[in-house]
């Protein structure tokens, strides 16, 4: 069986802890303030690691999107101050073969900035944080907006349109050949498309190797 990628939303009352099993995830703090491994961790930055890692939420409580790598499911989080919903799953079939590493970044455009059409070498989950995106993909279109998820699978052809009239932004988890790391893994399909200057920002959160038997 392929291992999954699993999104999840946590959110945390003040002062509870959400206990989590060993495997590679990242986690980003959408809201609020959280302690994971005795570091500090607030609205905008991320955590990873592959071990067992307990969510601490500080006293005004917290809203993280998890992003985790399994082969099993542990089923849902049921503990009192904690509400947490599975926001997406994907079946990594595309997954590449051989040493893995996993990238989790963040990707923003201007007002009406584009991801020309292109592709990646690996598959992986994104949600957008603010604006707006179209996504077009295996022969159709979807508009996401704040608290949406999406996959792409990596070598199914994406051209990404960004809202017109804001600022718009996801945060990805992505799967990747462990030999992209410190390097891009997009490529753009059209020879007119390659010189052309690119829209989008990066900030990276993790670029880090991974073992499925973490």
């Amino acid at each position: 069986m392929s291992p999954e990628l699993r999104l999840f939303e946590d959110i945390l009352l003040g002062g509870v802890r959400l206990n989590l099993p060993a495997r590679p995830r990242m986690i980003f703090v959408v809201h609020g303030r959280v302690t994971l491994e005795d570091r500090a961790f607030n609205d905008g930055t991320a955590w990873h690691g592959q071990g067992e890692v307990a969510i601490a939420a500080a006293s005004e409580g917290a809203t993280c999107w998890r992003w985790d790598l399994a082969t099993a499911s542990d089923g849902a989080v049921v503990e009192p101050g904690i509400v947490s919903r599975e926001k997406l799953v994907a079946r990594l079939d595309t997954l590449p073969a051989g040493e893995l590493l996993m990238r989790g970044d963040s990707v923003g455009f201007p007002p009406g900035g584009c991801a020309y059409l292109h592709r990646h070498q690996g598959p992986g989950i994104r949600c957008l944080i603010e604006g707006g995106i179209r996504i077009d993909t295996h022969g159709g279109s979807t508009s996401y907006g704040p608290g949406s998820a999406w996959y792409e699978s990596g070598p199914e052809p994406v051209f990404a349109q960004a809202a017109l009239d804001r600022p718009s932004r996801f945060i990805r988890v992505m799967i990747l050949p462990r030999a992209l790391l410190g390097k891009s893994s997009i490529e753009y399909l059209n020879e007119d498309d390659k010189a052309k200057p690119r829209s989008q920002q990066y900030r990276v959160f993790v670029d880090a190797p991974i073992a499925l038997d973490a």
